[in-house]
């Protein structure tokens, strides 16, 4: 019954009845007792007719309350989707503003407003997202801006090498001119500082590249897939497609894409600590449908209204001011390690730096140097202190451009940046760019096992009804009251959803893989129809799925009745464990005795053993009249089991085989029961067939847990599967492998993973169903769910790690070869045969070229033939050590020939000694890096035709070590060589190959 309200103009009626006539008063006072002698006269002959026919009278309410309410917030309900005024929104969510939403009629009557429609979303055509995106914004922010080239110029010359070399140019520039005047005293210095500013635009060229690379797998990385309801359908798109109106399906893990107002729902709550620094979780519901974007869900799972995207957020403003830093080191490894060896070398290159300046300043004042023609020159007293400077200058230039490996940091940056570009192509984006260096070393793999070791392509394959085994499609040989309690058990327990646009048309079903199974069994086999099992029924409280209980249930009331239903639905010997009787297929209640426990715990068994993932439902009504909060847990009735089948992934067996010998342990850590996790196993090769459940290979997660910490810490590389496990679990054996000095690697998909994924050493999440939460925790997302993706990005990791070797080799082998000719020579009559602008050539090929040369190689299979690095092993091994110095002293053997017999060996000028010594030891390093492509492997060739690039960069050197040699003779301190002087430097440079044929038939020994 409703009363229509006076309109807000009208005044209260005692106002008027002081202005009206006595005469009218009296007519309603006479009016009003006629009418209470007429209903007290009808009531008793009512009363009396019911006695004398001896019936029972009813009792009338003594009274009624009639409530009229005014108009809610007194909201103007003609408010269209143009008038909305999107910063009233903005503010009513962020600030949380009941009294607000009330202006707006509700959560529902926004959603007219918005031209949504609660149940089945918005139109969703490209003309309707347009239009909101016009009226309302796109869900994105502007990013601060990317670093400029002239920054990356900026940053190179900050670099004190670099400071050094230009100091050092400079007064070499104006000593230069002062000696010999501008016309020929600028070369020296002036051509040193053009060769800086060419080592700093090509290093700043690349290290733009690369930023602007890992820029974009950033910017992949942060769009995540988002479930929507459109026209009746759920799509998942894009975060940055997400436009206001749109209704967004939320399950826990998830990341909220927009500001908006919770629909419907059950259980769900929400960590807004991202927001405001609160750690306690906030319950979502009527009183609180706020929900801000950026936070999480933790629990539960239901629909909301989006009202706010993009900078209209608070979380787009928040985004939109901070700026993300791009340039990270590599923590685990390699860093740390590459700059202690920097330092090193330095120090090496600094002492000789002070041992020939001490030698070099006592020969310029004992009058022992000697000039271009063999003269002897600058004796004693009249050694000029401007020419002692500048001799001095030109040799800190020439030792410190060798000495200093700068070029390690960039070999680094490219070889990780070009293995990221690689992985994207294997279906794996890199979060985090240690993650790529770190997962070569990963000793063991904890992955889980639905969607990574198998398809997640699960469907129903057996179903038992009691102790009776029966077709999964036989829903006519079912009793009609199993049967419908069945299709209420699914229909009414599940957080997925049927969408059927016609009649004629195939059903749409969206969640989970096991939700959808189920659910697609219940429609086509069981003949169910959701809707009209959800209209039949009222949901009271709903108890979503927990991974620990591993189990969801749902209390509910059917329409017109006052008894209450539970329906549970979970892991099988969870919810057997729950009762007390069972229904037979005739629809019989029978007692669950302990003998019919045992025979129906082998059914599961039995199908656990074949692969299957076993589900059951069970159900209880209570009769009484009592309005019950809680589900029951106890005393239920089985309704039935049906079996999961979910195939392996094909390739799955190689993989893990291809792990085993790399020396890498794989573990599976999974929620199912321990049959079917160990027929997995066994199915993937991660278990041997002779390994049962009761080896110390297999163990159930309470069973872990309750180790104590002596037991855990012997048992926990034994471990190869636990079953039944929680995320606890899953983080306690991470933290239990890593004491024992593991570098682990995990996957997982949900947001209870995330401390499990942050633990370990290497974090991947599913890219197709791991959550947002997931995902920000992980290192790396691997995109296909699929383990030979994490095989994929093993042997990436171990790439990058054997390359960077290389480089290692090749460049401590030109710096061993470098500095020892430039100390030799200095220290001895006569003068350094390298200028600093041949020596920063050197180093251009060194760092730059070599670098990119070296740091794209393809991965070989031999990588996987290895053991994985450990955590303490050396940088530089014994094999690389063999290699660097049986090159470096057959380099420094050659070119100290050149220096001291050169002249006569050829019967040339000092000029054209020194470019022949230039030109060899160039040459050297360019067949060098034919060496340095394998470490330990004789044929040095392999693969070589795979690598374009390298090919590209060694001919590019050859090129413009010639236009150097030959063209640029006055800037390059050069002179022109003959067909036969070049071909003597060939020839030496490629002795270098038997040689290092012959350096790797020296075995070494590994220990």
């Amino acid at each position: 019954m409703s009363l229509k309200p006076r309109k807000p103009s009208q005044p209260a009626m005692h106002e008027q009845e002081e202005d009206y006539p006595v005469l009218k008063i009296h007519k309603r006072r006479w009016r009003l007792a006629l009418t209470a002698i007429y209903c007290t006269r009808a009531f008793a002959s009512v009363s009396r007719k019911v006695l004398e026919n001896k019936g029972t009278l009813l009792r009338s309410l003594s009274y009624v309350a009639i409530d009229v309410q005014p108009p809610s917030g007194n909201y103007d309900k003609n408010l269209s989707f143009h008038d909305i005024d999107q910063e009233n929104l903005s503010h009513m969510v962020r600030e949380k503003n009941l009294q607000s939403l009330k202006q707006f009629g509700g959560v529902e009557h926004l959603a007219l407003i918005l031209e949504t429609d609660v149940k089945s979303g918005i139109g969703g055509g490209d003309s309707d997202v347009t239009n909101r995106k016009i009226i309302f914004g796109g869900n994105s922010y502007p990013k601060p801006a990317a670093k400029g080239f002239l920054s990356f110029v900026f940053d190179a010359f900050k670099d004190t090498n670099i400071l050094t070399f230009l100091a050092c140019a400079v007064l070499s520039l104006g000593f230069g001119i002062k000696r010999h005047g501008w016309e020929d005293g600028w070369f020296d210095g002036g051509s040193t500082i053009i060769s800086i500013f060419v080592v700093v635009v090509v290093s700043a060229v690349s290290n733009f590249k690369q930023s602007r690379q890992i820029e974009k797998l950033s910017n992949e990385s942060s769009d995540i897939r988002v479930e929507v309801v459109r026209d009746g359908r759920r799509p998942a798109v894009s975060i940055f497609e997400i436009v206001v109106g749109d209704v967004v399906c939320l399950k826990v893990g998830d990341q909220i894409p927009a500001d908006g107002l919770f629909l419907e729902g059950h259980s769900v709550k929400v960590d807004e600590s991202s927001m405001t620094g609160e750690s306690d979780h906030v319950e979502i519901g009527s009183g609180n449908p706020f929900l801000l974007s950026g936070t999480k869900v933790t629990d539960g799972f239901g629909s909301m209204l989006v009202t706010s995207v993009g900078m209209n957020t608070s979380w787009g403003e928040m985004m939109s001011s901070i700026s993300r830093d791009l340039d990270e080191e590599t923590p685990l490894q390699v860093q740390a390690r590459l700059n202690k060896l920097t330092s090193d070398i330095g120090k090496v290159g600094q002492l000789v730096v002070a041992l020939v300046l001490w030698v070099l300043m006592i020969r310029y004042f004992t009058g022992n140097t000697t000039n271009e023609k063999g003269e002897r020159e600058d004796n004693g007293s009249n050694t000029k202190l401007d020419d002692m400077i500048n001799a001095v200058v030109a040799l800190e230039v020439n030792i410190v451009a060798v000495a200093i490996p700068e070029g390690l940091p960039l070999a680094v940056t490219l070889t990780l940046a070009y293995s990221m570009k690689r992985m994207m192509k294997d279906n794996a984006m890199v979060r985090k760019l240690s993650a790529c260096e770190t997962m070569g070393s990963a000793t063991i793999i904890c992955t889980d096992k639905t969607g990574t070791l198998t398809l997640n392509e699960m469907k129903v394959t057996e179903l038992w009804l009691g102790k009776e085994t029966m077709r999964e499609d036989s829903s006519s040989e079912m009793a009609p009251t199993v049967l419908h309690l069945l299709q209420e058990a699914v229909g009414l327990n599940t957080s997925g959803s049927v969408y059927k646009p016609s009649t004629v048309s195939v059903p749409e079903i969206s969640r989970s893989p096991t939700e959808k199974a189920i659910l697609s069994w219940a429609v086509f086999s069981l003949g169910m129809d959701i809707d009209e099992v959800k209209q039949k029924c009222t949901t009271i409280q709903v108890e979503a799925f927990n991974s620990e209980k591993k189990r969801s249930g749902v209390l509910i009331r059917k329409n017109g009745e006052e008894a209450t239903q539970s329906h549970w639905k979970g892991a099988a010997e969870m919810i057997l464990a729950m009762c007390s009787s069972y229904y037979d297929r005739d629809g019989n209640v029978r007692e669950l005795d302990v003998e019919e426990r045992a025979t129906i715990e082998k059914i599961i068994q039995n199908m656990a053993a074949k692969s299957l993932r076993c589900i059951a439902f069970a159900h209880k009504k209570l009769e009484n009249k009592e309005v019950h909060k809680k589900l029951e847990e106890t005393g239920l009735t089985l309704l039935g089991l049906v079996g999961l089948k979910d195939p392996c992934r094909p390739g799955v067996r190689a993989a893990v085989d291809s792990c085993t010998a790399a020396g890498v342990t794989i573990k599976m850590i999974t929620g199912d029961n321990v049959h079917t996790a160990r027929a997995i196993a066994v199915e993937c090769g991660i278990l041997n067939p002779d390994e049962d459940v009761d080896s110390e290979a297999v163990v159930e997660g309470i069973e872990f847990r309750n180790y104590s910490p002596e037991e855990r810490s012997e048992k926990v590389e034994k471990i190869r599967v636990m079953a039944r496990s929680s995320p606890f679990d899953k983080l306690l054996m991470i933290q239990c492998l890593k004491q024992k000095g593991n570098v682990v690697a995990v996957t997982g998909d949900g947001a209870k993973d995330a401390p499990a994924l942050k633990e370990a050493d290497i974090g991947l999440s599913m890219g197709i169903q791991g959550t947002a939460a997931a995902k920000e925790s992980s290192d790396i997302v691997i995109l296909d769910d699929n383990f030979t993706s994490v095989v994929t990005v093993l042997r990436c990791g171990r790439l990058v790690y054997n390359n960077i070797q290389k480089f290692i080799q090749f460049q401590l082998t030109v710096n061993v070869a470098a500095l020892v000719i430039n100390f030799v020579a200095s220290v001895s009559p006569g003068k350094v045969p390298l200028t600093a602008v041949q020596l920063l050539w050197v180093n251009l090929i060194m760092d730059t070229l070599g670098a990119l040369a070296l740091a794209t190689d393809q991965p070989t299979n031999e990588l996987m033939e290895k053991p994985p690095v450990g955590r303490t092993e050396p940088l530089i091994t014994k094999v690389m050590w063999r290699n660097i110095i049986a090159h470096a002293l057959y380099q420094v053997a050659i070119l100290l020939v050149l220096q001291f017999k050169g002249r006569s060996i050829f019967g040339v000028n000092e000029t054209v000694k020194n470019t022949i010594i230039f030109n060899t030891f160039v040459l050297c390093q360019v067949f060098n890096e034919f060496n340095a492509r394998k470490l330990e492997k004789k044929n040095i060739f392999e693969g070589l035709h795979k690598n374009k690039l390298f090919i590209e960069i060694i001919v590019i050197t050859i090129v413009l070590q010639l236009v150097i040699v030959e063209f640029l003779k006055k800037f390059a301190n050069t002179e022109r060589l003959n067909w036969g002087q070049w071909g003597a430097c060939i020839g030496i440079a490629a002795l270098s190959w038997p040689i290092d044929w012959l350096v790797k038939c020296i075995p070494i020994s590994m220990d």
